[in-house]
């Protein structure tokens, strides 16, 4: 399985967790009114179905009916990390501009006039215990030796020479 390195890096104080998966764009961004608070954002590829919600599945206030902040933050981020080309294809968004940028990805969805998910708390679960996941390997102390639940990385080539 091949690694794909970031298209650029990325501030991760805003979206720390970003990932292309289970059909969706979906990820955990940073509250802008509380530190303590995250959001669980998701979209759905080709039926552009949204879904926004804490993380203890309160409903995001701005995304009643319309794509919040936080999923625009999640269209850029998603951008930053893996490519327009690439989050654009994967959303099959076709947007007016070429190359696209998270402007047009973003709006592309809107132009589609998504309904919100219904099924946003059962998406959110999955995704937000994934991202904690991610956290516990910042905790850990710097080691050369393998873990055993990261043996299916694959290796680089300078680690197979």
């Amino acid at each position: 399985m091949r690694v794909v390195a970031p298209a650029r890096a990325r501030k991760l104080a805003k979206v720390p967790f970003v990932e292309l998966a289970d059909g969706r764009l979906q990820g955990v961004v940073s509250s802008g009114s509380s530190l303590e608070r995250v959001y669980v954002s998701s979209v759905a590829a080709g039926s552009y179905a949204f879904a926004c919600s804490t993380n203890n599945n309160r409903p995001c206030g701005g995304a009643q009916g319309w794509i919040c902040n936080h999923i625009r933050a999640l269209v850029k981020e998603a951008v930053l990390q893996y490519g327009a080309q690439r989050v654009a294809r994967y959303l099959k968004v076709e947007p007016a501009e070429a190359p696209p940028a998270a402007e047009d990805i973003t709006a592309g969805i809107v132009a589609a006039r998504p309904a919100q998910q219904q099924d946003g708390k059962a998406a959110a679960a999955p995704v937000f215990s994934r991202f904690l996941r991610h956290l516990a390997y910042l905790e850990l102390a710097p080691d050369t030796a393998p873990l055993p639940e990261m043996q299916w990385f694959p290796a680089t080539r300078a680690a197979v020479a």
